[in-house]
Order: C-alpha cells, then sequence, then structure tokens
C-alpha cells in the first residue's frame, strides 16, 4: 500500500475526529443541556490540562516501550470509547471528568500521529521536509470536513456529533494497523534523566528575562486561542433568538463559517517566513496580537446582516492571520534561538506554555467572562463579551511592544542543558 496514502488518511481521520466537535461542542453544552459558562470552560480546559504532561510521558513510553503506531491505536481506541460515553452525559462534572480522560488520550496523539508519519517516510527513504507539508495539509482538510459535515446534517446542538467523533477514533484505530510496526528506540548506553526524558531541560531558559517574557506571553496568547474555540460557536448560534436573524445562514451553518478561519490559516502560513525575516519576531508577533484586537472586535460588531455579515467574514480571515504569526512564528523563533541540544525541549515547552496552560486559563477565564455577561434570563451580552477579549488583546500589544526586545542576530543561543 501506498504510504503517503496511508499517511494522508491517517491525518485526515486524526483532525476529523477533533473537528466533529471541538468548535460545536460548546453550542451544545450550553443551549442543549444548559450548562453555564464556566461549566463549559471546566469542559474544554480539559485540553489544556492533557497537554501540560501526557504528551511527554507518553512520547517516553512511545520511545522505549510500546511502538509508537500500536499505542496510537490504544489511544484513539480510549478516545472512542469516552466520546460514546460523553454523548449521553448531561452533568457538567461528569463531562469534565470524562472528557479529561479523553483528551489524556486524545492529546498526545497529534504528536504521535506526527513521528509516525516521519518515521514512515524515512523508512521508505523519503525527505520528511519535502514530503511532511503535502501530507499534513490533509490534517486541516479533514478538520475542516468535519465541521462541514457536522453542520450541513444540523447535529451542531445533537450529541450525534460525539457519536461520528467516536465512530471515527475507531475507524481510526482500525486503519492504523495497516502501518508497518514502529520499532521502539533501543537502549544506547546513554540514559536520560527523569528531566531529560519529560523535555524539561529548557526550562533553563527561563533564566534569561528576554525568553522569560516570550513564553509568558505565549501563556498569554495560548489562552486567546482557546476563547473562540469554546465560543465562537455559541455565539453564532444566539443570532436565532432575534427574529429577522433566525433563519439566516449564520444560524443554520455557523460551523461552516467558522471554517473560513482554518482556511484562513492554511494561507497565512505561507506568510510568516517573510514576515519572521523582514520585521523579527517582536512585530510578528505584534501584528499576531492586533489581529486579536480586530478578531474579536469584529465579532464584536458582526451580525448576520449584509454589513454584520461582512464584518463576520473579516474576523474569520483575519484569524488566520492572529493564529499563525504567533503560533507557527514562535515555534520558528524557538528553533533559532535556543541551541541544538535542547531544541526539542524548548519546543515541548513552547506548546505546554500555548496548548497547555494557555488553553486551560483561556478556557476557564471565558467561561468567566461569559456568566458575568449573562443576565438572570439566560442572555449573553456578546457585544461586551468580545470587547474585554479585545481589549484584552489591546492591552498584551501595548505591554509586548514596551517590554520585549527584537533580535538583533541571527545566531543561536548558546544556553546548555545542564
Amino acid at each position: 500500500m501506498n504510504t503517503k496514502l496511508q499517511l494522508k488518511v491517517i491525518l485526515f481521520l486524526q483532525f476529523f475526529i477533533w473537528g466533529s466537535w471541538l468548535i460545536t461542542l460548546g453550542s451544545y453544552m450550553m443551549i442543549k443541556l444548559k450548562f453555564t459558562g464556566i461549566e463549559v470552560g471546566a469542559v474544554y480546559s480539559t485540553m489544556g490540562i492533557a497537554s501540560v504532561f501526557m504528551p511527554s510521558l507518553l512520547g517516553i513510553v512511545a520511545d522505549r516501550w510500546i511502538p509508537a503506531n500500536r499505542l496510537y491505536v490504544l489511544c484513539h481506541l480510549i478516545g472512542a470509547v469516552t466520546l460514546f460515553i460523553a454523548a449521553s452525559i448531561t452533568s457538567p462534572f461528569l463531562m469534565v471528568l470524562v472528557m479529561l480522560i479523553h483528551c489524556l488520550a486524545f492529546m498526545p496523539t497529534i504528536a504521535i500521529s506526527n513521528s509516525i508519519s516521519y518515521s514512515c517516510l524515512e523508512s521508505q527513504g523519503l525527505d520528511v521536509i519535502e514530503q511532511f507539508p503535502a501530507i499534513r495539509i490533509f490534517g486541516t482538510i479533514g478538520f475542516i470536513v468535519a465541521m462541514w459535515l457536522v453542520s450541513f446534517m444540523q447535529l451542531e446542538l445533537s450529541n450525534l456529533q460525539l457519536y461520528i467523533a467516536a465512530g471515527s477514533s475507531v475507524l481510526l484505530s482500525l486503519y492504523s494497523l495497516t502501518l508497518p510496526l514502529i520499532e521502539v528506540t533501543k537502549n544506547d548506553g546513554k540514559e536520560k534523566s527523569i528531566i531529560s526524558a519529560l523535555g524539561l531541560d529548557a526550562f533553563v531558559l527561563l533564566k534569561q528575562p528576554k525568553m522569560a517574557i516570550f513564553f509568558l506571553f505565549a501563556v498569554l496568547l495560548g489562552g486567546i486561542l482557546q476563547i473562540t474555540n469554546t465560543f465562537g460557536n455559541p455565539f453564532l448560534h444566539d443570532f436565532d433568538k432575534v427574529p429577522e436573524y433566525a433563519d439566516s445562514l449564520v444560524v443554520k451553518f455557523p460551523s461552516v463559517l467558522l471554517s473560513i478561519s482554518q482556511i484562513s490559516e492554511v494561507v497565512f502560513i505561507l506568510f510568516v517566513p517573510f514576515f519572521m525575516k523582514k520585521l523579527g519576531i517582536k512585530y510578528v508577533m505584534l501584528i499576531s496580537m492586533l489581529a486579536w484586537v480586530a478578531r474579536f472586535g469584529l465579532f464584536a460588531y458582526g451580525d448576520p446582516s449584509p454589513f454584520g455579515f461582512v464584518l463576520l467574514l473579516l474576523s474569520m480571515i483575519v484569524y488566520g492571520c492572529a493564529f499563525d504569526f504567533y503560533n507557527i512564528s514562535g515555534s520558528m523563533y524557538v528553533e533559532k534561538t535556543v541551541s541544538p541540544n535542547i531544541r526539542n525541549s524548548a519546543q515541548g515547552l513552547f506548546m505546554t506554555m500555548t496548548n497547555g496552560i494557555g488553553a486551560y486559563l483561556g478556557s476557564m477565564i471565558s467561561g468567566i467572562v461569559v456568566d458575568k455577561f449573562t443576565s438572570n434570563t439566560g442572555v449573553i451580552d456578546w457585544h461586551n463579551v468580545w470587547l474585554v477579549f479585545a481589549c484584552y488583546s489591546l492591552v498584551l500589544a501595548v505591554i509586548f511592544v514596551l517590554i520585549f526586545q527584537n533580535d538583533t542576530t541571527e545566531q543561536k543561543n548558546a544556553i546548555a542543558s545542564n
């Protein structure tokens, strides 16, 4: 079987699972299950909790004991069971508990799927740098297709979205068995310390004021990303309470509109290297923060009317800039700045700060803000909710431009990892 085709299918399904519920589960919980903002935020925060330590732990397991693709199968089978159970839950506490177990199994598979791809391509004598991007794009396609499927089938407010994700997890587990076995790394006599094994070597970077500031803002920007993942879809669904908008396409197919954000992300990633070379990390990240201001500001004034729809559409487009100009550029900055002997640890630290701590704080704090602007009758003042987040992003931008120094050299940091 064609290895590249196999990997394309696997990455398509990997992100299809996520796209089936990530953007729409918040609406299901708020509208159908009547969860509060903080309860919805708590469910989404489980992704952040899992991302803090599970990718590193399962990475060790895959390196030493269980072949990566067999561990991958096990994780997705656990993910399928937990999604199936979550579909029948109506209690906020139980939903948090089950989704936490799900995320503990699912979140590491994102990194494992990359490792599997690298290993399979190398085993076929193929160039990873040349081949992988064209394969990885099928993950984004899978995410978008899942969003469209759930939206066009009118399942955004249904627990069937979780059953679709569960079924896809089973399918992915079975399909992954077609890959050749990836052997665990043989012990070369050089045992790593537990610090190295957990990818914690890079914490030495926090001794440097500039890097400490960078990672602090990675947390703060990671929190921003989680806000629209959690509450973007419920916001669009709430327009059905306005009679003239109840039958609009925005209300009927909000995930289709939101999927433009992912399409924009694919486009803007092409511009990151150019702006990094021309402006440096400081101004690229500043552009990201200002793009987040625009994202939330356009949400605040957007609606399904002709002019308001244009604002919503612009918000989706600007998302690609907001996400890529901090996430991709940040990863590239880490690669350029740290010494080679802690490169992997530094990348792990960056992901922990953004997808772990940042995502957790973003989920919880955004839930508190939404509850703050929810009336006793359950009506949410989305206009002010989005203005709060826009102001937060603007304050971050001002502080960042004042305290962070731009690069003046292309030399790598000579920090050691001891």
